[in-house]
């Protein structure tokens, strides 16, 4: 087993280990670090330590870093650290109103282009023979994307495509209907773009590291997980602008001086969105467990002990 899904087995198995472990891998500063920085860092854990030994610095650089499964490092801007800075400008612009619907279509691309790869950079592929994608996943990819530009831009093809005059619908096409949306096409999209795992079957372990086998159902569980996760995220953070300027409207700033609404709720969107990334990335472990009465009849013959443990991905 990597050392990465060691120190998640060991010191995040609640939520809030979970989330102070986040908060320090998504720290940016991490991005700066070399490659041979970063490999070395993998190596000293690799070294065969005892976890208390193991150096801080270097366990957060290996975890930001480096996959848990092919123990490759990352490319830059598919990092956890690099997910806000790269997805909150796109975030933001997709909740624009736009004037017009092809650069809703766009910036929605944009955002579920990016979304699309991160997901597959830092999937389970612990089954997978080689490092290159296959034809499916090449093809369900390309499909997830396209659905999800469309259906992200809902709410301005409706509005202008159907002709819609009034400011009331208009209000809630822009700002109710986008927090099922964005939280259903999050969903989707990383169940649809992972779907292999529950295909070909994911690797699981005992708790002394062992691999056992794989399971379709521990892949099943492992997408699920994470497409929960991510619709918890886009869904909250299309939720948190609504809220903040219903609170705020009646506040006697807000009530004359309107302009500022605009602002306020384009700012809430990024702030809600980066508090909610080490939230949602927290949510349910890195290393999951799964009963051995859930997994196959091959796998319950080989396990001794009544957990298997599972890296989730991201």
């Amino acid at each position: 087993m990597d050392p990465n899904l060691l120190f998640w087995k060991s010191e995040g198995q609640s939520f809030f280990s979970r989330f102070k472990i986040w908060v320090n891998i998504l720290d940016p500063t991490s991005l700066l670090s070399s490659d041979a920085k970063i490999e070395r860092a993998h190596g000293l854990l690799r070294g065969g330590q005892k976890l208390d030994d193991w150096n801080e610095e270097a366990v957060t650089l290996s975890l930001s870093s480096v996959h848990a499964d092919s123990g490759d490092v990352l490319p830059l801007m598919l990092r956890p650290a690099a997910f806000l800075s790269a997805s909150a400008p796109l975030v933001v612009a997709s909740f624009l109103p736009h004037t017009n619907v092809k650069y809703a279509l766009l910036w929605q691309f944009f955002l579920q282009s990016y979304q699309t790869r991160f997901t597959l950079a830092n999937r389970n592929s612990s089954s997978e023979k080689s490092k290159k994608l296959s034809s499916r996943q090449l093809l369900l990819s390309a499909g997830t994307v396209c659905y999800a530009t469309c259906a992200g831009s809902l709410p301005q093809i409706m509005i202008y495509k159907l002709g819609v005059s009034s400011e009331v619908i208009k209000a809630v096409l822009r700002t109710m209907l986008p927090i099922p949306l964005s939280a259903a096409v999050a969903f989707i999209s990383v169940y649809t773009v992972r779907s292999e795992e529950s295909q070909t079957g994911i690797q699981v372990f005992d708790s002394n590291g062992n691999l056992v086998g794989l399971s379709k159902a521990a892949g099943h569980k492992a997408v699920k997980e994470t497409a929960l996760s991510r619709a918890a995220l886009f869904g909250t953070t299309a939720a948190v602008p609504s809220l903040l300027i219903t609170l705020l409207w009646r506040t006697r700033v807000i009530q004359k001086s309107s302009v500022l609404i605009a602002p306020l709720r384009y700012m809430s969107v990024a702030m809600g969105f980066g508090l909610m990334i080490p939230v949602s990335f927290s949510l349910f472990p890195q290393l999951s467990t799964i009963k051995k009465e859930n997994v196959e009849k091959n796998l319950q013959e080989a396990a001794c002990e009544g957990l298997l443990y599972y890296h989730r991905g991201l």
